[in-house]
């Protein structure tokens, strides 16, 4: 029996002491599930879909996920075999958080790919199955994505972190003013003024006097 709503329910009765109880299994569509009747049963048969979506909820628990809400584009390719169908995902999203180094704000690309086969029928030994001649995507993209998301992500491979005393980032507080251009016509004073070792002559001083003039005598200085 089927329902509404893309709802599939089906019922069997157990009579247990005289009292009936009724078994319901349901299945319920999402933007997730992709119709398969079309190529169920006819192995080699193959199609291709692209899927616009949004996360239904945050995919991941850390200090970076995706975020509910934020796109996923998924390119789906679905081919019936033997067992069932087989589905091959490439999902591409961004995930959001702090680098766990300066905990400055960060985004990162999420570009994953995964294949998985739905059987046909439940007694074969495989995780999922074809419900309804759909197949529901969901759980598997988000383990997928949660599974790729980096465990201490980093803003920069080489983040220096946080000052351990005042909590600063380091990458901020290492960058240095740029040093001013100097200007090249005072490079020979300053030149001189390193180079000299008696300092600056004294004004009036003449060039003939020192260590090695003669004494002045009395005649010539009348």
């Amino acid at each position: 029996m089927r329902g509404v709503g893309g709802i599939r329910v089906t019922s069997a009765r157990a009579w247990r002491g005289g009292l009936g109880s009724i078994l319901v299994t349901t299945f319920k569509k999402t933007p997730f599930t992709v119709n398969v009747r079309d190529i169920v049963n006819r192995p080699g048969e193959m199609r291709e879909h692209r899927l616009d979506l949004e996360a239904p909820e945050a995919f991941g628990e850390g200090i970076v996920a995706v975020r509910q809400g934020a796109p996923l584009d998924l390119d789906v390719r679905i081919e019936s075999v033997h067992e069932g169908i087989l589905a091959s995902v490439q999902v591409s999203a961004e995930a959001v958080g702090e680098c766990s180094r300066c905990l400055t704000d960060i985004s990162l690309p999420v570009d994953v790919e995964f294949q998985e086969l739905f059987a046909y029928s439940s007694d074969e030994a495989f995780d999922y199955e074809v419900h309804d001649d759909h197949v529901d995507l969901e759980p598997l993209v988000r383990d997928a994505v949660v599974l790729s998301l980096p465990f201490q992500p980093v803003c920069r491979p080489d983040c220096p972190g946080l000052d351990p005393v005042t909590g600063e980032r380091l990458a901020e507080s290492s960058v240095s003013e740029p040093e001013a251009p100097r200007d090249s016509r005072w490079a020979a004073l300053a030149g001189l003024g390193e180079s000299g070792t008696g300092g600056a002559a004294a004004p009036g001083a003449s060039a003939d006097s020192g260590a090695g003039a003669e004494p002045r005598t009395e005649d010539d200085r009348t």
